[in-house]
């Protein structure tokens, strides 16, 4: 079969296509055959060798939201059937065959196109379970950062499933405008503008009752400053590579900053974790909830799908295709 690997940290070029045995389940896992891949801007950060919370030991290994039917099951595997379509968060995604937990497998409705069925396991959870951590309530004012991205989207639409009221989305340039408003924010603005708050606080006077983000950084500080008395930030990553730190004196204004992680919820509450994904696979199926596709890119062109992520010139979601 054929994977992606780097061998070197750097940009898009290192990644390489090889060739490599078929890997062998082990205990409670299942081995997939992959029919597509979605790729995660943090593996841009990884295989550039980032420090921290973006460290990735070499020979690297390319993580995404895998798609496909299960072809063969390990020792103890109680979940997946042979022959069943499945998605599923993996380390070692770029591959043709991959294998994975068979605890966190991910059954695809039927009729559900591959690009919905990547965000099952990992996109649009991530999305739901910010929103709920933050308490969402019916027709509170919410804030979504990088909007047009892969999670963005679909926290812009689930907003609009819990009820939100007023919805704020940002995004890196005016192209993108339409297209975020028509999941559905009522007012996009540009982060990259200087005066990019003063344009939300015009929108939502009374102050931001719940931001979600995952840039870190001065957008961080920012975000702080615009939610309302009792309002709240959940954030659920640090693509900007700066984790930021919000001063105590900052959220005696009766703000509250939280930090969401997917793995750490599993580890945490695996029985919530799973309705998640049960949720929003009912979302998509009924049509309140879709994901678009801006990209196809076969495993030879791992590159270009990376240098495209990196960019940000993506709306919505780009797929790998064996």
């Amino acid at each position: 079969m054929r994977r992606v690997r780097y061998y070197e940290y750097g940009g898009p070029e290192v990644l390489r296509i090889e060739e490599a045995d078929t890997p062998a389940p082990g205990e409670g896992q299942v081995l997939i055959r992959v029919e597509a891949i979605g790729a995660n801007f943090v593996d841009t950060k990884f295989r550039r060798g980032g420090e921290g919370i973006f460290t990735w030991p070499l020979p690297g290994t390319v993580t995404g939201d895998v798609v496909g039917r299960v072809e063969a099951v390990g020792p103890g595997v109680e979940q997946g059937r042979v022959g069943e379509r499945v998605a599923t968060l993996v380390e070692d995604a770029f591959a043709e065959q991959v294998v994975a937990d068979a605890a966190w497998l991910a059954p695809v409705p039927e009729g559900l196109d591959a690009g919905a069925a990547s965000m099952l396991p990992m996109g649009a959870p991530v999305a739901l379970r910010a929103l709920r951590l933050g308490r969402l309530a019916e027709g509170e004012s919410v804030l979504v950062h990088s909007a047009a991205g892969g999670i963005g989207h679909l926290a812009v639409q689930l907003a609009r499933v819990l009820g939100a009221g007023t919805v704020v989305a940002t995004v890196g340039s005016p192209d993108k405008f339409d297209f975020v408003r028509e999941l559905g924010a009522d007012v996009v603005v540009d982060y990259t503008d200087d005066d990019w708050p003063d344009q939300v606080r015009k929108a939502v006077p009374g102050g931001v009752d719940l931001a979600v983000g995952s840039v870190g950084g001065s957008i961080l500080h920012q975000t702080v400053e615009l939610l309302a008395p009792l309002g709240r930030d959940v954030e659920y990553g640090a693509a900007s590579g700066d984790l930021g730190e919000v001063g105590v004196m900052a959220l005696f204004a009766l703000k509250q900053v939280a930090g969401f992680s997917l793995l750490a919820w599993r580890a945490a509450r695996p029985e919530l974790a799973r309705e998640d994904m049960a949720e929003v696979a009912d979302h998509f199926a009924a049509g309140r909830l879709r994901t678009v596709v801006h990209a196809r890119f076969p495993l030879a062109e791992a590159a270009a799908a990376h240098r495209m992520i990196e960019e940000r010139a993506q709306l919505g979601r780009v797929l790998m295709v064996p």
